[in-house]
């Protein structure tokens, strides 16, 4: 149905508005790109709808005229006469977020919130205008009353879905409202109530939630409501890296310890379970790191994955999701550095964490004949991201694996190699060896004895144990062995004259340097040491 037809039906009587709106949208609910030379026509019926949900008509009308004007408003280019204060006090009015509204009203009103909700939505992202009118209506003010009207109430998990995903884009395109959410409002316990009620959670003691052993997968409704929520308490914990009060302290361990339900709840399909999964971890990733000991606790069930008495649940959750994403080889940058990151968090903070992922990851060597990054296990599969094109991705997974090591270089070089682990090395200035600043405790050697026999024949550079080779310049005599190295020399010096290579040196405090800077310190200090003496 043309957009002509549809404006002379507005024309005529409420029944034929109502027909005419509900066939337009069935034609174009799968269209996202509109044809541009409708474009003066499209916005002529954005007006005439708006007047219609002005001026009041009966429910099912109101439903159709929302669902067409939801349709019109994914184009960007025809929302200059929607996005008016008028117009968007009229769909706030609608979608119950005016200050005199003190209850949902009926049941059979919730769609025409829903809806409302739905175009607020598709108006504000798409829209520069409705973004700054949001912050002069106090948008994120009503949206938050919103979500306290639908506290115990049934059949809402769809008004409260739209309404996180309105303060999540709120909060995502203003700093102004994501600061307003946090301080004035004091969203985070309101958002953490909200993502809460999306789970059935019973708790045992504070900070730990009654295991659901057997429990069948979270509805579709539920998933969905629990994922906006995380987003929007993404948002709005940026930046919350430390804590300053008991207070808040307490509202952001209860927040891991819903987060850790989070983790061990599976959703409706797999790919819901993922995306359920991979929000929970960016928001973990914002908790301040020293409430991060919520996700572990004293094992007490039987059914637990134990560690140390401990249960490790959790942390067994975020490595099977890391190791998921490295399988998929694809968007590293956004998809895996976030679970690669929290567990670096995870492992330098909290000694019981690290030393179970140790155990997962890095465990004892035994057989050394193949190369670190070759094979199928989590550790092959990291220190292949090591030397990854990708700068962020091999820097995060080189800093979990060294941490892992305690930030000792010898430890780090005996899993990795010293090729692999070159690139950590140089960043961190311990080319020479060492350790990083942070202290970690003394554990016993976990060296196999397959692995002390085989460690002098490991070759340092590729960390695999080489047979013997014959050394070529056995059979040479001293005037070919003199050849060949002038040979090389010369070869070298030719690279470098040319400006191919650049030859660089080690300084006294392993960071590197162009040669000559290191070979004139060295002398430097040489001169020194024998005035000295």
């Amino acid at each position: 149905m043309d957009v002509d037809a549809v404006l002379s039906a507005l024309r005529a009587g409420p029944e034929e508005t109502e027909a005419a709106l509900r066939q337009y949208t069935k034609e174009t609910c799968n269209i996202f790109k509109f044809d541009p030379a409708d474009e003066d026509k499209r916005k002529l019926l954005c007006e005439r709808v708006l007047n219609l949900l002005e001026k009041g008509t009966k429910t099912s009308c109101q439903i159709a005229c929302l669902e067409a004007l939801r349709i019109l408003s994914r184009d960007k280019k025809i929302l200059q006469p929607v996005t008016t204060k008028r117009n968007m006090q009229t769909l706030m009015g609608l979608a119950r977020l005016e200050p005199s509204e003190d209850t949902l009203g009926e049941v059979a009103d919730f769609p025409v919130i829903v809806e409302s909700l739905k175009c607020l939505c598709n108006i504000v992202f798409n829209s520069a205008v409705a973004q700054k009118l949001s912050l002069e209506l106090n948008l994120a003010a009503m949206l938050c009353n919103l979500l306290k009207k639908c506290k115990g109430q049934p059949m809402v998990h769809v008004i409260k879905c739209f309404d996180l995903r309105l303060l999540f884009l709120l909060s995502l395109l203003h700093n102004e409202i994501r600061t307003q959410l946090r301080n004035e409002l004091q969203a985070l316990p309101l958002l953490t109530e909200a993502l809460e009620s999306s789970f059935r959670i019973t708790w045992t003691e504070t900070y730990v939630v009654l295991p659901q052993e057997n429990s069948p997968p979270l509805a579709l409704q539920e998933t969905d409501c629990a994922i906006e929520a995380l987003k929007a308490l993404f948002n709005v914990t940026l930046e919350s890296w430390n804590v300053h009060s008991e207070s808040e302290a307490h509202q952001f361990r209860y927040m891991a310890a819903i987060l850790r339900h989070c983790l061990l709840t599976k959703g409706p399909s797999e790919d819901k379970t993922e995306e359920l999964h991979s929000n929970t971890i960016n928001l973990l990733s914002n908790v301040p790191v020293s409430c991060l000991d919520v996700l572990i606790s004293t094992s007490k069930e039987e059914e637990s994955l134990k560690y140390n008495g401990m249960n490790m649940d959790a942390i067994q959750v975020l490595l099977d999701f890391m190791e998921m994403r490295i399988d998929k080889g694809c968007s590293y940058l956004e998809g895996l550095t976030p679970v690669l990151s929290l567990l670096t968090q995870c492992s330098r903070s909290h000694r019981p964490i690290r030393k179970f992922i140790k155990a997962q990851v890095l465990p004892p060597l035994t057989d050394v004949s193949n190369r670190p990054e070759i094979g199928t296990t989590v550790r092959n599969k990291l220190v292949r991201l090591m030397t990854h094109v990708d700068l962020g991705v091999k820097q995060f997974a080189a800093e979990f694996l060294f941490v892992l090591c305690k930030e000792r270089v010898d430890s780090l070089l005996k899993y990795t190699g010293y090729g692999n682990a070159a690139g950590l090395l140089a960043a961190r200035g311990l080319l020479a060896g060492g350790r990083g600043e942070r202290w970690y405790s003394d554990d016993e050697d976990t060296d196999t004895e397959e692995y002390k026999s085989a460690k002098p024949n490991i070759n340092l550079i590729t960390g695999h144990l080489e047979e013997p080779m014959p050394n070529p310049m056995d059979e040479m005599t001293e005037e070919q062995k003199e050849y060949e190295a002038m040979k090389l020399v010369n070869m070298f010096d030719k690279l470098s004259r040319e400006e191919v290579i650049k030859p660089m040196g080690v300084r006294a405090d392993g960071t590197m340097a162009p040669l000559e800077e290191t070979i004139s310190q060295y002398q430097a200090n040489e001169n020194s040491s024998s005035d000295t003496d």
